[in-house]
């Protein structure tokens, strides 16, 4: 039973990061980590498939073995960090900007400690 639900969360992990690669703000890695982490799980095979897949293995091997992320990577998670702050600063009232901004400072600051791949 466990196996059929991380077999199940790691195909949705794999659907989601696939449609990120076409929409601008939905992440793609996270995903495919998310996807590796369920499959290491539920089937070997598909785990396989991820971290031996040319676009994404690679960062998926660098999350594992040092927790680093791409600079590329970094700079993408950061822009999207600071570009959903300042919409959510703009089209937000008082109290309610402030999620966003404390959302983008402590994830972008996160981002921003990890080693880089």
């Amino acid at each position: 039973m466990r196996r059929l639900l991380y077999l199940g969360l790691g195909f949705a992990s794999v659907a989601l990061g696939t449609a990120g690669i076409f929409l601008p703000l939905l992440p793609t890695v996270p995903f495919m980590l998310l996807a590796a982490f369920c499959f290491a799980r539920s089937s070997p095979r598909l785990e396989a498939r991820i971290l031996d897949h040319p676009r994404f293995g690679p960062h998926v091997r660098a999350w594992r073995e040092r927790g680093a992320i791409s600079p590329a990577g970094k700079r993408a998670a950061l822009f999207a960090f600071a570009f959903s702050a300042v919409i959510g600063f703009v089209l937000l009232p008082f109290p309610w900007l402030l999620i966003p901004v404390a959302a983008g400072l402590i994830g972008g600051s996160w981002i921003a400690t990890r080693p880089e791949s």
